[in-house]
């Protein structure tokens, strides 16, 4: 089933490669046109789970339960990158009062894990970091408040409708897809040796334990009374209770720190977008604690260049994109953390003054081997993201994640689910902004996008994949603003990924950090990389997946799409 997957994974970069001498006549690649429809669209990473959030839509749900609903069946059947033990942002654009809502549903570090103390759990274990797996990095899962505080401001229908179809499946069954079997393969290698990852995810195949195979059929009866366990007592049964002890219990068993008071003090919080205006169109992120900030200080810096005269394959767009993306990241390892304990410059990071005076330092012919963080007021995720539009007008831009995959791969006894390990991306520097501190929210990888023009909804997007997510929203916002791309094309597009800058956690880029190109790039260009100064790794890298929803501001008829990378679906009613 692995060949078969590599083989499809092959086939598309053929695709790719037949698309790029299609487009010498002018015509773009796609793997399939966009879908089209007026009542409702829903976009995700899984066919089963779009149905159940058109399912949803047909009932009179909005888009926020829809896409609630679609989210509770990825944790399910994609647990490869989602779950409830994981954190979830997202964008809601609400017709009723014509505004843009954001949510942060991220959890915060144990208090009772002080920063000494994690430095001597780390010396104790022979650590210098702090690991991906494990009880060290979890902290608390947000998702399931976030969808709560969601459902209470934008829900129409009531929760356990909501949740019936995931409990339904978890109880039934459903056969599991190709993409995702060929990823929960390589997690039950990976976290097999954690507390109750086997028990949870793995089959018993006479004396072994395996993954699924794809198009097997797999159950999940104890995320089912979880979630039943929701439906009845809502965020309370999560947070509080025989969940939130069962949670605690087990993380202290095998040496860890979050406890039920932690889980207890939890809550979502909604924030306000921040966004800049890029050739007409005003993009929209979260701001800190995630990464959102790198897409728009991108685009500012983008903006200054004619790339619609250069073209999607050309070496002078690529580079520049590179190098923008290098020093963008620069800032994001610099100023991006929980505003709680480190308060980023937004409005000077988000200034022109600021993007021309970055934007200064690209040299048009030379690759820079690194770039220090401006001073304007002085890779490995796994995730999903979906997106739902109703019948009234809105829309949800959600995304969803354990962080690595499957998380930290603990699984407590009997809920059906895996802990995440977002506590990772902590920082251990002194006077980092992303230091470790207790009761603090790590730096986050996991975007919503959204769009708007005159004010009104546009472009509702996402793209997975934990450093590949600001760069694969800002080439699709490119792919569709200066080459005139459509939603389905912008995603199908082949993709640019720059790998090796500083990160949050302390790394610093010294040698330019790698980049990779996806199949349909032509020779010359990579030639010509090369010739720039650029480390050019062939087929390899996270290249991500999208799910976008454009809204005709004309007719108000969706154009939905769902990538080749991925085993989604978008579809309409």
């Amino acid at each position: 089933m692995v060949k078969l997957a590599l083989l499809l994974l092959l086939l598309v970069g053929l695709a790719a490669r037949l698309g790029g001498a299609d487009r010498i006549t002018g015509r773009s690649f796609a793997s399939r046109s966009p879908v089209l429809a007026s009542n409702g669209m829903a976009a995700t990473s899984q066919p089963l789970a779009t149905q159940v959030a058109i399912d949803i839509l047909k009932r009179g749900g909005s888009a926020v339960d829809a896409a609630i609903a679609a989210n509770a069946c990825l944790g399910l059947m994609e647990p490869t990158g989602c779950g409830i033990g994981g954190d979830l942002f997202a964008i809601v654009w609400d017709a009723e009062s014509e505004k843009l809502w954001g949510l942060n549903g991220s959890g915060r570090s144990p208090k009772s894990l002080s920063l000494e103390k994690l430095r001597a759990e780390l010396a104790k274990r022979g650590l210098e970091r702090i690991p991906p797996t494990g009880v060290l990095p979890i902290s608390v899962p947000g998702a399931v408040d976030a969808w709560f505080s969601l459902h209470e401001r934008f829900g129409e229908l009531p929760m356990p409708e909501l949740l019936a179809p995931a409990i339904a499946y978890a109880e039934q069954g459903f056969p599991v897809s190709q993409l995702i079997a060929h990823y929960w393969e390589s997690s039950v290698k990976k976290l097999g040796g954690e507390p109750g990852f086997l028990d949870t995810y793995a089959i018993r195949d006479g004396d072994l334990r395996r993954a699924p195979r794809e198009g097997e059929i797999f159950r999940n009866p104890a995320l089912a009374a979880t979630y039943r366990a929701l439906a009845e007592g809502g965020r309370h049964a999560f947070y509080r209770g025989e969940i939130a002890a069962t949670i605690a219990r087990t993380v202290a068993a095998h040496g860890g720190f979050l406890g039920e008071e932690d889980l207890a003090a939890h809550r979502s919080e909604w924030v306000e977008p921040v966004s800049t205006n890029y050739r007409g169109v005003d993009v929209w992120q979260l701001p800190p604690n995630g990464q959102g900030l790198a897409v728009l200080q991108m685009l500012n810096i983008l903006e200054g260049y004619d790339l619609a005269a250069w073209g999607p394959e050309s070496p002078e767009y690529v580079h520049r994109f590179v190098e923008a993306k290098k020093l963008v990241f620069e800032d994001r390892a610099r100023y991006y953390a929980d505003p709680d304990f480190a308060e980023a410059p937004i409005e000077a990071l988000l200034s022109e003054e600021y993007a021309a005076k970055r934007r200064a330092l690209i040299d048009p012919k030379k690759a820079q081997p690194r770039y220090d963080a401006g001073n304007p007021a002085l890779e490995q995720g796994d995730t999903i993201y979906l997106t739902v539009a109703d019948r009234r007008g809105n829309m949800v831009s959600l995304i969803q994640s354990n962080y690595r995959g499957m998380g930290s791969g603990v699984c407590p006894e009997g809920l059906g689910f895996c802990l995440q390990d977002r506590g990772e991306l902590f920082s251990l520097e002194e006077g980092h902004a992303n230091l470790y501190h207790p009761g603090k929210r790590p730096f986050h990888t996991i975007i919503p996008g959204f769009a708007t023009q005159g004010g009104k909804p546009w472009f509702s997007f996402g793209v997975m994949g934990g450093a590949t997510q600001p760069q694969g929203q800002v080439q699709v916002l490119v792919n569709i603003i200066d080459f005139g791309m459509n939603v389905q094309e912008a995603g199908d597009w082949a993709r640019i990924l720059h790998e090796g800058s500083s990160e949050p956690t302390g790394e610093r880029m010294t040698d330019g950090g790698e980049v990779s190109l996806e199949s349909g790039f032509p020779a010359s260009v990579l030639a010509e990389l090369e010739a720039r100064g650029h480390r050019f790794v062939p087929g390899r890298g996270n290249f991500g997946g999208y799910q976008g929803i454009i809204r005709d501001p004309a007719t108000g008829v969706y154009h939905g799409a769902s990538e080749s990378r991925k085993d989604g679906m978008a579809a309409g009613y």
